[in-house]
């Protein structure tokens, strides 16, 4: 087993890129981020993110016990192969397992952003404190709403995979059948990243102003490229119909799909996290989800979870991936 006591951690979103050194208590002891680059080549990509990783190696300072890597889109655990990433087009096929130990030297784990989020959660986040609390956790789902919808699942300390490692896709679960929904990069319509997702909050706004909706709203004085999920929250804040409107929507579709989740997995925690969920929780908005929710639940003991919001942040991602590094090192053990 390895006796260094910390690992390299990396969370590749849709937008942004972040490495870590993280310690086994799930302290970040250095940080970074950076933007993906703009249309950029899978070549590209791969040397920005190889450059970043090489960086957080460095500034370990010593040893490194192994890279752990959360990204976004379904990820086949064993080889770390990313398939048809919705939102990380370009890097499909890429098996980054054999890629990254071959040229750091180092044991390399890759999941998917969502799934090593809810791992954080579980040990070092919102499961930890509930635990201290005298409230332990058995199962956790972890919900990303952010530049894309994603999810994980965690049951007993374990991640939930399944066959291929590519289950709890919660934004591609469908929440509108109906002849309007939205198309979804994904080749379908109506999934649940299309009606709350940061990029179609956006996309919903622009819709609405361009067919003439609420012409007075605050939002029909911006410039279109202005006009994006956080200026719709900025919007709502200040009771704008428009804004107001379309986040009762998304409200209504995260509800609709954490209905299914917990109908699924009944989980005894759900926690959100991402950018979306942060102007949600400045708008004491996770209530309405949850009574939604409750709502809909269909016996009693479907009701018995709790409903929070990421305790660990834009790290989430990160410390996730570091938990990983530690889960497999420990296994490879017993």
């Amino acid at each position: 087993m390895s006796t260094s006591q910390v690992a390299v951690a990396m969370d590749w979103g849709g937008t942004w890129i972040r490495t870590a050194v993280i310690n086994r208590q799930g302290d970040i002891l250095w940080q970074a981020r950076e933007h993906n680059p703009q249309n950029g080549t899978k070549e590209q990509y791969l040397a920005h993110a190889e450059r970043l990783l090489a960086k957080a190696i460095e500034h370990a300072g010593g040893p490194v016990a192994g890279i752990g890597a959360a990204v976004a889109g379904p990820v086949e655990p064993t080889t770390g192969t990313f398939y048809q990433p919705p939102n990380l087009k370009v890097l499909d096929g890429v098996s980054f397992n054999a890629l990254w130990e071959d040229k750091f030297s180092l044991p390399v784990w890759v999941g998917n952003d969502a799934n090593l989020a809810a791992m954080g959660e579980f040990y070092f986040g919102a499961g930890k404190q509930s635990a201290e609390q005298g409230q332990p956790v058995k199962s956790l789902f972890y919900a990303t709403v952010s530049t894309g919808v994603g999810g994980g699942a965690v049951d007993n300390g374990r991640l939930f995979l399944g066959a291929n490692g590519l289950t709890a896709e919660i934004g591609h679960t469908i929440v509108n059948s109906s002849g309007d929904a939205l198309s979804c990069e994904c080749g379908s319509r109506g999934c649940l990243e299309t009606a709350a997702s940061g990029t179609s909050i956006a996309r919903i706004a622009k819709l609405r102003l361009d067919a003439g909706e609420f012409p007075d709203s605050v939002l029909a004085g911006l410039e279109p490229d202005n006009v994006d999920s956080e200026a719709v929250f900025d919007a709502a804040q200040r009771h704008d119909p428009l804004a107001v409107s379309i986040l009762d929507g998304v409200v209504s579709s995260l509800a609709i799909g954490l209905t299914n989740v917990v109908h699924l997995f009944n989980p005894d925690m759900i926690v959100l996290g991402g950018g979306v969920t942060v102007g949600l929780v400045k708008l004491n908005l996770l209530p309405a989800i949850k009574n939604q929710i409750l709502g809909r639940a269909m016996s009693e003991l479907h009701k018995e979870f709790q409903l929070t919001s990421a305790t660990l942040g834009d790290s989430v991602g990160l410390v996730g991936a570091a938990a990983l590094v530690w889960q497999q090192l420990d296994k490879a053990q017993e």
